[in-house]
């Protein structure tokens, strides 16, 4: 019954964070002054304007299921995205949980885990 869930997330600047999800391969659907909607394939993910928005204690994120976690990884690596601080991505690993997982910060803090499950060894 369930086909999609779509994650509203906050932004400091609608324009900013266009930006940087185009790096990512998302393209623009709808965007004005305080809202924004990308997608890329089946995903997509709508943005907020939040006044007063502090990175750095955003509890906000999403979960994205690719069909494959390792080229996605691979694709967002050229990026050139540091592994600590924000905007970040720390790669494709395994997970104790069973799951091969990357995890991607962007510039407002919002955090974008990828994964899919592991194959069993």
């Amino acid at each position: 019954m369930l086909e999609k869930l779509s994650p509203i997330l906050p932004s400091s600047d609608i324009r900013s964070t266009e930006a940087f999800y185009r790096k990512l391969g998302f393209f623009s659907v709808y965007q004005d002054a305080e809202y924004l909607l990308m997608k890329r394939e089946m995903a997509e993910v709508h943005f907020f304007i939040k006044a007063g928005h502090d990175k750095w204690s955003c509890d906000h994120g999403a979960y994205l299921r690719p069909t494959n976690v390792d080229a996605l990884s691979d694709e967002w690596s050229v990026l050139g995205l540091p592994s600590v601080g924000i905007p970040r991505l720390e790669t494709a690993e395994d997970k104790p949980w069973g799951m091969r997982e990357l995890a991607l910060v962007d510039e407002d803090g919002n955090l974008i885990r990828a994964g899919q499950e592991m194959a069993d060894g």
